[in-house]
């Protein structure tokens, strides 16, 4: 018998039908082809669960710091930009130095490319989400801070925030001294990639320490989920461009971000300015 021409249909490729076929002979084959082919097209369209036993936060974050980060947007009026900037310069300090609060200001900065007239604060608080309630909690007793928050919901047009833990490969955000520029980069991570992206990263990171323009990184817990952040310090638009094209020179640099791109639904980078009382100068 000659070979039968297969067929395209509805995208699978199926044998053309013989008009010699015995119609028990047919009704046989056609059930035992039919159980093959959903056999087939759950193979396509199953995907199989990778049997983790932990949560991505234990499985990505420090084991040896409890730490939470809480990253606050502030979109600001226009025109209320100078006065924002000096009431959280006058407030924010107080409770990065107040001993009664288990929390201290990473960074305090105004955008300067990227979303316009916008703020961001980079917090930590030491004992996880315990100490984000006992400050939260102490703050509401504070008159000088209910004040403060009066005055800046007066300047705002809208703020959100994100509850973050920091990855395990990366570098401990700590004072530094200025002048510097800060990039927040940005990645919204397609649900499912967490770990795969951790893993990548965690050797792509030590192609980026040469200048120690590494400053944090971290994914989030609670706001928008499947975010990540990598916050980086540059002396200037130049530098930062020279340290990145660097990059690209060195040997598995090029491998990782082709691996890790296909991982992102959407990025954004933010080019930042560090307020005076911040302590990533």
């Amino acid at each position: 018998m000659a070979a039968r021409v297969l067929l395209a249909r509805g995208g699978l490729l199926r044998p053309a039908a013989h008009s010699g076929f015995l119609p028990g002979l047919r009704k046989v084959t056609s059930s035992s082809h039919r159980a093959r082919e959903d056999s087939w097209l759950k193979s396509l369209f199953v995907r199989k669960v990778d049997p983790r036993k932990d949560a991505h936060s234990n499985l990505l974050a420090k084991k040896e710091t409890s730490s939470l980060y809480k990253l606050q947007f502030h979109n600001v009026k226009p025109e209320c930009l100078d006065a924002y900037n000096k009431i959280c310069q006058e407030v924010l300090p107080k409770i990065h130095e107040g001993k009664q609060y288990p929390c201290t200001l990473v960074g305090t900065w105004n955008t300067w490319y990227g979303e316009q007239d916008q703020a961001v604060h980079l917090w930590r608080y030491e004992g996880g989400y315990p100490a984000l309630t006992e400050v939260m909690n102490k703050l509401k007793e504070n008159q000088e801070f209910v004040n403060f928050r009066k005055a800046r919901s007066d300047m705002l047009l809208s703020r959100k925030n994100q509850l973050l833990l920091e990855f395990s490969f990366w570098n401990e955000p700590v004072p530094r001294p200025g002048p510097n520029i800060y990039e927040l980069r940005s990645y919204q991570l397609r649900p499912g990639t967490m770990i795969e992206w951790g893993n990548y990263w965690a050797r792509a990171i030590r192609f980026r320490q040469d200048s120690n323009e590494a400053v944090g990184g971290f994914f989030s817990q609670i706001g928008q989920l499947y975010m990540v952040h990598h916050l980086w310090a540059y002396k200037d638009l130049q530098t930062r461009e020279d340290i990145r094209n660097a990059a690209w020179h060195k040997h598995g640099w090029e491998e990782l971000v082709y691996y890790t791109v296909p991982l992102i639904q959407e990025m954004e980078s933010r080019i930042m300015i560090p307020l005076k009382t911040s302590p990533l100068q």
